[in-house]
Protein backbone atom coordinates (compact mmCIF):
# COMPACT_ATOMS: atom_id res chain seq x y z
CA UNK A 1 0.00 0.00 0.00
CA UNK A 2 3.03 1.78 -0.52
CA UNK A 3 2.01 5.53 -2.38
CA UNK A 4 -0.14 6.93 0.24
CA UNK A 5 0.80 9.03 3.54
CA UNK A 6 -1.11 6.79 6.22
CA UNK A 7 1.31 8.03 9.29
CA UNK A 8 -1.84 8.90 11.71
CA UNK A 9 -5.20 8.21 11.78
CA UNK A 10 -8.13 10.98 12.36
CA UNK A 11 -11.46 11.68 12.79
CA UNK A 12 -12.51 12.97 9.92
CA UNK A 13 -15.45 15.78 9.58
CA UNK A 14 -19.01 14.02 8.98
CA UNK A 15 -20.32 16.13 6.18
CA UNK A 16 -20.41 14.81 2.93
CA UNK A 17 -20.74 11.52 3.18
CA UNK A 18 -23.84 10.80 0.67
CA UNK A 19 -21.33 12.58 -2.12
CA UNK A 20 -18.51 9.91 -0.88
CA UNK A 21 -20.63 7.21 -0.78
CA UNK A 22 -22.08 7.99 -4.33
CA UNK A 23 -18.87 9.37 -5.73
CA UNK A 24 -18.03 5.51 -7.56
CA UNK A 25 -17.02 5.35 -10.77
CA UNK A 26 -19.32 3.69 -13.64
CA UNK A 27 -17.73 0.27 -13.59
CA UNK A 28 -15.17 0.50 -11.51
CA UNK A 29 -14.11 0.71 -7.71
CA UNK A 30 -10.93 0.94 -5.74
CA UNK A 31 -10.85 -1.93 -3.81
CA UNK A 32 -8.25 -3.52 -0.96
CA UNK A 33 -7.32 -7.04 -1.80
CA UNK A 34 -5.68 -9.76 -0.65
CA UNK A 35 -4.32 -11.40 -2.97
CA UNK A 36 -1.73 -13.61 -0.71
CA UNK A 37 -2.05 -14.87 3.06
CA UNK A 38 -0.58 -12.57 4.92
CA UNK A 39 0.26 -9.68 7.18
CA UNK A 40 -1.33 -6.78 6.56
CA UNK A 41 1.72 -5.07 4.78
CA UNK A 42 0.67 -7.53 2.07
CA UNK A 43 -2.40 -6.00 1.45
CA UNK A 44 -2.59 -3.99 -2.11
CA UNK A 45 -4.99 -1.08 -3.49
CA UNK A 46 -6.52 -2.01 -6.68
CA UNK A 47 -9.18 -1.22 -9.58
CA UNK A 48 -11.18 -3.96 -10.13
CA UNK A 49 -14.74 -4.02 -11.90
CA UNK A 50 -18.23 -3.18 -9.69
CA UNK A 51 -20.01 -5.99 -8.57
CA UNK A 52 -23.56 -6.71 -9.77
CA UNK A 53 -26.64 -8.27 -7.89
CA UNK A 54 -27.75 -11.31 -8.40
CA UNK A 55 -31.13 -12.52 -6.52
CA UNK A 56 -31.24 -12.04 -3.38
CA UNK A 57 -28.42 -9.58 -3.46
CA UNK A 58 -27.76 -5.92 -2.90
CA UNK A 59 -24.82 -3.79 -3.85
CA UNK A 60 -24.00 -1.02 -1.47
CA UNK A 61 -21.67 1.97 -2.27
CA UNK A 62 -19.84 1.87 0.79
CA UNK A 63 -19.01 5.50 3.13
CA UNK A 64 -17.65 4.02 6.12
CA UNK A 65 -15.89 0.09 7.19
CA UNK A 66 -15.43 -1.18 10.63
CA UNK A 67 -11.91 -2.57 11.56
CA UNK A 68 -12.18 -6.22 13.45
CA UNK A 69 -10.10 -8.47 14.83
CA UNK A 70 -11.18 -11.30 12.66
CA UNK A 71 -10.02 -9.11 9.69
CA UNK A 72 -6.65 -9.70 10.57
CA UNK A 73 -6.97 -13.16 10.82
CA UNK A 74 -9.06 -13.95 7.82
CA UNK A 75 -5.99 -12.15 5.60
CA UNK A 76 -3.62 -14.94 7.43
CA UNK A 77 -5.69 -17.21 6.35
CA UNK A 78 -6.40 -18.13 10.33
CA UNK A 79 -10.18 -17.62 9.90
CA UNK A 80 -13.00 -19.40 10.39
CA UNK A 81 -13.46 -19.10 7.00
CA UNK A 82 -10.85 -19.07 4.31
CA UNK A 83 -11.80 -17.02 1.46
CA UNK A 84 -10.70 -18.12 -2.50
CA UNK A 85 -7.83 -15.29 -3.35
CA UNK A 86 -8.25 -12.57 -3.77
CA UNK A 87 -10.63 -11.29 -1.57
CA UNK A 88 -11.55 -8.09 0.00
CA UNK A 89 -11.21 -8.40 3.43
CA UNK A 90 -13.59 -6.49 5.54
CA UNK A 91 -16.65 -7.54 7.48
CA UNK A 92 -19.04 -4.61 8.22
CA UNK A 93 -20.15 -1.29 6.32
CA UNK A 94 -22.45 1.59 6.21
CA UNK A 95 -23.90 2.98 3.09
CA UNK A 96 -25.83 3.60 0.08
CA UNK A 97 -27.75 0.88 -1.68
CA UNK A 98 -26.61 0.93 -5.22
CA UNK A 99 -28.27 -1.58 -6.77
CA UNK A 100 -30.78 -4.71 -5.54
CA UNK A 101 -31.51 -8.22 -6.73
CA UNK A 102 -34.25 -10.07 -7.66
CA UNK A 103 -36.29 -10.60 -4.95
CA UNK A 104 -35.45 -8.08 -2.46
CA UNK A 105 -38.27 -6.49 -1.05
CA UNK A 106 -36.87 -4.44 2.67
CA UNK A 107 -34.45 -2.01 0.55
CA UNK A 108 -33.81 -0.43 -2.58
CA UNK A 109 -31.71 2.13 -4.11
CA UNK A 110 -30.74 5.38 -2.11
CA UNK A 111 -31.64 3.54 1.01
CA UNK A 112 -28.80 4.18 3.65
CA UNK A 113 -28.13 0.75 5.31
CA UNK A 114 -25.69 -1.17 7.71
CA UNK A 115 -24.45 -4.58 5.96
CA UNK A 116 -22.57 -7.62 7.27
CA UNK A 117 -20.73 -9.83 5.62
CA UNK A 118 -17.74 -12.31 6.13
CA UNK A 119 -15.30 -10.55 3.70
CA UNK A 120 -15.64 -7.82 1.18
CA UNK A 121 -16.60 -4.25 2.51
CA UNK A 122 -13.40 -2.55 2.15
CA UNK A 123 -13.73 -1.31 -0.97
CA UNK A 124 -16.00 1.48 -2.66
CA UNK A 125 -18.71 -1.08 -3.24
CA UNK A 126 -19.82 -4.36 -1.67
CA UNK A 127 -21.79 -7.32 -2.92
CA UNK A 128 -24.24 -8.40 0.70
CA UNK A 129 -26.78 -11.29 1.22
CA UNK A 130 -29.96 -9.27 1.35
CA UNK A 131 -30.68 -11.05 4.97
CA UNK A 132 -27.43 -9.45 5.98
CA UNK A 133 -28.60 -5.88 5.33
CA UNK A 134 -30.44 -3.38 7.09
CA UNK A 135 -31.65 -0.12 6.83
CA UNK A 136 -30.18 2.66 9.02
CA UNK A 137 -32.19 4.42 11.92
CA UNK A 138 -32.53 7.75 10.93
CA UNK A 139 -29.65 10.20 11.28
CA UNK A 140 -26.91 7.86 12.54
CA UNK A 141 -23.36 9.19 11.35
CA UNK A 142 -22.22 6.20 8.73
CA UNK A 143 -18.92 5.65 10.89
CA UNK A 144 -20.91 5.11 13.79
CA UNK A 145 -23.05 2.51 11.72
CA UNK A 146 -20.23 1.14 10.73
CA UNK A 147 -18.93 0.45 14.14
CA UNK A 148 -21.65 -0.63 16.13
CA UNK A 149 -23.60 -3.71 14.73
CA UNK A 150 -20.73 -6.43 14.67
CA UNK A 151 -19.15 -5.29 18.26
CA UNK A 152 -22.68 -4.78 19.71
CA UNK A 153 -24.46 -7.43 18.24
CA UNK A 154 -21.89 -10.43 19.80
CA UNK A 155 -21.58 -8.14 23.07
CA UNK A 156 -25.78 -8.75 23.46
CA UNK A 157 -25.67 -12.17 22.01
CA UNK A 158 -23.23 -13.17 24.23
CA UNK A 159 -24.43 -11.04 27.73
CA UNK A 160 -28.39 -11.76 27.10
CA UNK A 161 -28.52 -15.39 25.02
CA UNK A 162 -25.75 -17.05 26.04
CA UNK A 163 -24.80 -16.17 29.60
CA UNK A 164 -28.51 -15.48 30.71
CA UNK A 165 -26.61 -12.39 32.72
CA UNK A 166 -28.97 -11.36 35.06
CA UNK A 167 -29.35 -8.21 37.03
CA UNK A 168 -27.33 -7.43 40.25
CA UNK A 169 -24.76 -10.22 39.22
CA UNK A 170 -20.96 -9.50 38.73
CA UNK A 171 -19.81 -9.21 35.07
CA UNK A 172 -15.68 -9.64 34.17
CA UNK A 173 -14.91 -7.72 31.01
CA UNK A 174 -11.46 -8.87 29.59
CA UNK A 175 -10.00 -7.05 27.16
CA UNK A 176 -12.80 -4.38 27.86
CA UNK A 177 -11.03 -0.97 25.93
CA UNK A 178 -11.44 -3.00 22.57
CA UNK A 179 -14.74 -2.94 20.38
CA UNK A 180 -16.45 -5.87 21.78
CA UNK A 181 -15.02 -5.29 25.26
CA UNK A 182 -16.32 -1.74 25.06
CA UNK A 183 -19.46 -2.81 23.79
CA UNK A 184 -19.85 -5.73 26.85
CA UNK A 185 -18.74 -3.05 29.36
CA UNK A 186 -22.04 -0.86 28.20
CA UNK A 187 -24.54 -3.37 27.75
CA UNK A 188 -23.59 -5.04 30.96
CA UNK A 189 -24.55 -2.08 32.89
CA UNK A 190 -27.66 -1.35 30.50
CA UNK A 191 -28.45 -5.28 31.64
CA UNK A 192 -28.11 -4.16 35.32
CA UNK A 193 -24.92 -5.79 36.31
CA UNK A 194 -22.18 -4.85 38.11
CA UNK A 195 -18.94 -4.57 35.60
CA UNK A 196 -15.63 -5.02 36.20
CA UNK A 197 -13.47 -3.91 33.34
CA UNK A 198 -9.75 -5.25 32.81
CA UNK A 199 -7.60 -3.77 30.53
CA UNK A 200 -3.67 -3.52 30.73
CA UNK A 201 -2.98 -0.05 30.30
CA UNK A 202 -4.02 3.29 32.11
CA UNK A 203 -5.46 5.09 29.41
CA UNK A 204 -7.29 2.00 28.33
CA UNK A 205 -8.77 1.62 31.96
CA UNK A 206 -9.99 5.16 31.62
CA UNK A 207 -11.95 4.73 28.60
CA UNK A 208 -13.45 2.26 30.51
CA UNK A 209 -14.34 4.10 33.21
CA UNK A 210 -16.40 6.67 30.91
CA UNK A 211 -17.85 4.08 29.61
CA UNK A 212 -19.16 3.26 32.71
CA UNK A 213 -17.70 0.30 34.31
CA UNK A 214 -17.63 0.53 38.22
CA UNK A 215 -14.36 -1.33 38.63
CA UNK A 216 -11.19 -0.67 37.03
CA UNK A 217 -8.44 -3.73 36.91
CA UNK A 218 -4.89 -3.29 35.30
CA UNK A 219 -4.23 -7.23 34.56
CA UNK A 220 -0.69 -6.28 32.70
CA UNK A 221 0.70 -7.43 36.21
CA UNK A 222 0.70 -9.57 39.68
CA UNK A 223 -2.18 -9.14 42.03
CA UNK A 224 -5.52 -8.57 39.73
CA UNK A 225 -6.91 -12.07 40.43
CA UNK A 226 -6.27 -10.90 44.29
CA UNK A 227 -8.21 -7.66 43.29
CA UNK A 228 -10.94 -9.39 41.72
CA UNK A 229 -11.72 -11.30 45.04
CA UNK A 230 -11.30 -8.40 46.95
CA UNK A 231 -14.02 -6.55 45.03
CA UNK A 232 -16.27 -9.72 45.21
CA UNK A 233 -15.87 -10.58 48.57
CA UNK A 234 -14.18 -13.49 47.52
CA UNK A 235 -17.27 -14.94 46.15
CA UNK A 236 -15.93 -14.83 42.21
CA UNK A 237 -17.90 -12.77 39.37
CA UNK A 238 -20.89 -14.44 37.81
CA UNK A 239 -19.93 -14.06 34.34
CA UNK A 240 -16.41 -13.55 32.52
CA UNK A 241 -16.30 -11.90 28.85
CA UNK A 242 -13.33 -12.93 27.49
CA UNK A 243 -12.16 -11.44 24.07
CA UNK A 244 -8.56 -12.03 24.70
CA UNK A 245 -7.69 -16.23 25.33
CA UNK A 246 -3.74 -16.71 25.72
CA UNK A 247 -2.61 -16.44 29.14
CA UNK A 248 -5.63 -14.56 30.98
CA UNK A 249 -7.81 -17.25 30.11
CA UNK A 250 -7.41 -19.69 33.16
CA UNK A 251 -7.35 -17.49 35.97
CA UNK A 252 -10.34 -15.67 34.77
CA UNK A 253 -12.09 -19.27 34.42
CA UNK A 254 -10.41 -19.72 37.96
CA UNK A 255 -12.49 -16.28 39.36
CA UNK A 256 -15.83 -17.70 38.31
CA UNK A 257 -18.18 -17.71 41.36
CA UNK A 258 -20.51 -21.20 41.79
CA UNK A 259 -22.47 -21.89 38.55
CA UNK A 260 -20.52 -19.23 37.02
CA UNK A 261 -20.68 -18.37 32.83
CA UNK A 262 -17.29 -18.17 31.17
CA UNK A 263 -18.07 -16.55 27.96
CA UNK A 264 -15.01 -18.13 24.60
CA UNK A 265 -15.48 -14.84 22.14
CA UNK A 266 -12.00 -14.89 20.92
CA UNK A 267 -8.12 -15.09 21.17
CA UNK A 268 -7.32 -11.11 20.28
CA UNK A 269 -4.35 -12.64 22.22
CA UNK A 270 -2.96 -14.94 19.35
CA UNK A 271 -3.29 -17.93 21.49
CA UNK A 272 -6.26 -20.49 22.20
CA UNK A 273 -6.14 -21.70 25.55
CA UNK A 274 -5.84 -25.39 27.30
CA UNK A 275 -8.10 -25.63 30.16
CA UNK A 276 -8.34 -27.93 32.48
CA UNK A 277 -11.76 -29.15 32.82
CA UNK A 278 -11.74 -29.88 36.36
CA UNK A 279 -12.12 -26.04 36.93
CA UNK A 280 -15.85 -25.42 35.38
CA UNK A 281 -16.69 -29.44 37.45
CA UNK A 282 -15.20 -28.05 40.66
CA UNK A 283 -17.32 -24.84 40.59
CA UNK A 284 -20.41 -25.94 38.68
CA UNK A 285 -19.32 -23.34 36.17
CA UNK A 286 -20.44 -23.13 32.11
CA UNK A 287 -18.07 -22.66 29.59
CA UNK A 288 -20.34 -20.83 26.91
CA UNK A 289 -19.28 -20.42 23.28
CA UNK A 290 -20.09 -17.27 21.47
CA UNK A 291 -20.36 -17.28 17.31
CA UNK A 292 -22.43 -14.47 16.35
CA UNK A 293 -21.75 -15.01 12.69
CA UNK A 294 -23.20 -18.27 12.93
CA UNK A 295 -25.94 -17.41 15.27
CA UNK A 296 -27.12 -14.20 12.79
CA UNK A 297 -27.28 -16.70 9.98
CA UNK A 298 -28.96 -19.79 11.55
CA UNK A 299 -30.96 -17.22 13.90
CA UNK A 300 -32.26 -14.44 11.70
CA UNK A 301 -35.26 -13.47 13.29
CA UNK A 302 -33.50 -13.50 16.46
CA UNK A 303 -30.46 -11.68 15.81
CA UNK A 304 -32.96 -8.67 14.03
CA UNK A 305 -34.62 -8.73 17.58
CA UNK A 306 -31.32 -8.22 19.07
CA UNK A 307 -30.65 -5.74 15.92
CA UNK A 308 -33.69 -3.46 17.14
CA UNK A 309 -33.29 -3.53 20.95
CA UNK A 310 -29.42 -2.46 20.23
CA UNK A 311 -30.69 0.34 17.74
CA UNK A 312 -33.18 1.61 20.59
CA UNK A 313 -30.78 1.66 23.48
CA UNK A 314 -28.59 3.29 21.08
CA UNK A 315 -31.74 6.15 19.65
CA UNK A 316 -32.00 6.56 24.01
CA UNK A 317 -28.67 7.50 24.76
CA UNK A 318 -27.78 4.00 27.16
CA UNK A 319 -25.33 3.23 24.22
CA UNK A 320 -22.68 5.37 23.20
CA UNK A 321 -19.98 3.64 20.41
CA UNK A 322 -16.64 4.89 20.60
CA UNK A 323 -14.85 5.40 17.31
CA UNK A 324 -11.05 6.03 17.95
CA UNK A 325 -9.86 7.14 14.75
CA UNK A 326 -10.85 6.77 11.44
CA UNK A 327 -8.52 6.17 8.43
CA UNK A 328 -9.06 6.49 4.79
CA UNK A 329 -9.59 3.12 2.60
CA UNK A 330 -6.09 2.86 1.09
CA UNK A 331 -4.64 2.70 5.42
CA UNK A 332 -6.90 0.03 5.77
CA UNK A 333 -3.04 -2.24 6.36
CA UNK A 334 -2.37 0.55 8.89
CA UNK A 335 -5.46 0.26 10.69
CA UNK A 336 -5.53 -3.28 10.54
CA UNK A 337 -1.73 -3.39 12.16
CA UNK A 338 -3.06 -1.25 14.98
CA UNK A 339 -5.69 -3.64 16.05
CA UNK A 340 -2.98 -6.71 15.74
CA UNK A 341 -0.69 -4.65 18.29
CA UNK A 342 -3.59 -3.72 20.46
CA UNK A 343 -3.07 -0.32 20.44
CA UNK A 344 -6.50 0.64 19.75
CA UNK A 345 -9.20 1.66 22.26
CA UNK A 346 -12.72 0.86 21.20
CA UNK A 347 -13.25 0.70 16.90
CA UNK A 348 -11.53 1.88 13.91
CA UNK A 349 -13.35 3.14 10.84
CA UNK A 350 -11.88 3.27 7.37
CA UNK A 351 -14.00 5.80 4.86
CA UNK A 352 -13.96 5.88 0.90
CA UNK A 353 -13.54 9.26 -0.93
CA UNK A 354 -11.00 10.72 -3.86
Amino acid sequence: MAGRNCAAGKILPAGGWDRIAASGRLGAMKAILCKRFGPPETLVVEDVPSPRAGPGQVVVSVAAAGVNFPDTLIIQGKYQFKPELPFSPGGELAGIVKEVGDGVRHVRPGDHVIALCAWGAFAEEALVEASMVVPMPPALDFRVAASFAMAYATSLHALQDRARLAPGETLLVLGAAGGVGLAAVELGKVLGARVLAAASTAAKLEVCREHGADELIDYSGEGWRDRVKDLTGGQGVDVVYDPVGGAVAEPALRLTAWNGRYLVVGFAAGEIPRIPLNLPLLKGASIVGVFWGAFAKRQPRENQSNLARLFSWLAEGKLRPHVSAVHPLECAAQALGELAARRTTGKLVLVTGK
